[in-house]
């Protein structure tokens, strides 16, 4: 069976001058059309022709030698080359472009983003485009606990937390308790994996470990400091919420730097104010 969205080895049923016919039955005379620019020098009747299936202007099926970003049930990051009155194109590397439908984002995407997609195929039988991406994730990531990973930020839940795609295409959250430092849909985020779940998926903390994290978090908070010309109009029992506002950083997080500057002589608290030294 002719598989579209997918590359598959087909056999060279038919010649023509304008190129020639694939099938994955010998004597289907039908085929599908490899056009002849596409066609490797040297094929004769019978021979097998790695080939990708899509459709071309006038709905027709066509193959073609080129390698396309993505193949259907594949998660990958696409540009968006233009946006029309039905959705976004994207280039997947094909001479045409990939229909991204306004039904299927999950947010508006603008010309030259690149943004996480899944290829599907469509009730029309066309291929189409999907910023959906969790039921494509797979829960076989090869990866352990304190493993760093890269992933794309698919989805924010502010009561869950924010849904990665590891490598494009494993489960990956960073629960909302850990959401600091202004995380959005469409960012590529360096983490820690802190577990592996019984059922495959990762949690992940953007943060090192926190004796690692304090020095850079007491660096951030004295450049803040210093951007507030040397004191800070609070101390360190302001509310969380005012800690995150300023510093994108825990309670706790910003507690540990303090301690850390005041231990080594940078800054004062006193009852209103953090002042540098």
């Amino acid at each position: 069976m002719i598989e579209l969205g997918r590359r598959q080895l087909l056999e060279v049923v038919r010649i023509k001058e304008f190129g020639v016919y694939l099938s994955d039955k010998a004597g289907d005379e039908t085929g599908v059309l490899l056009p002849k620019k596409q066609v490797p020098e040297g094929v004769s009747l019978g021979d097998e022709v790695e080939v990708f299936i899509y459709r071309d202007s006038q709905d027709r099926l066509i193959a073609t030698t080129n390698k396309p970003r993505i193949e259907t049930g594949q998660v990958a990051v696409l540009q968006v080359k233009a946006v029309g009155k039905i959705g976004a194109f994207l280039d997947m590397g094909l001479e045409k472009d990939l229909l991204l439908p306004f039904k299927e984002q999950t947010r508006r995407v603008r010309p030259g983003e690149d943004c996480l997609v899944a290829l599907y195929v469509d009730k029309s039988s066309r291929l189409a485009a999907t910023m959906r991406v969790y039921s494509y994730m797979s829960n076989e990531a090869p990866y352990n606990k304190d493993d760093k990973v890269t992933g794309t930020i698919y989805e924010i839940n502010q009561d869950i937390g924010a849904f990665v795609a590891v490598d494009n295409q494993y489960y990956g959250l960073i629960p909302a308790r850990e959401m600091y430092g202004g995380l959005r849909e469409g960012d590529v985020v360096e983490a820690r994996v802190v577990k592996v779940r019984e059922d495959g998926k990762l949690d992940l903390n953007p943060r090192e470990k926190a004796y690692i994290q304090m020095d850079a978090d007491s660096q951030m908070v004295l450049k803040v400091i210093d951007e507030f010309d040397g004191v800070l109009p609070f101390n360190d029992k302001a509310s969380p919420d005012t800690i995150k506002r300023e510093f994108h950083l825990s309670k706790n997080a910003f507690k540990r730097a303090v301690g850390r500057l005041l231990k080594e002589g940078k800054i004062k608290i006193t009852e209103k104010t953090i002042e540098r030294i």
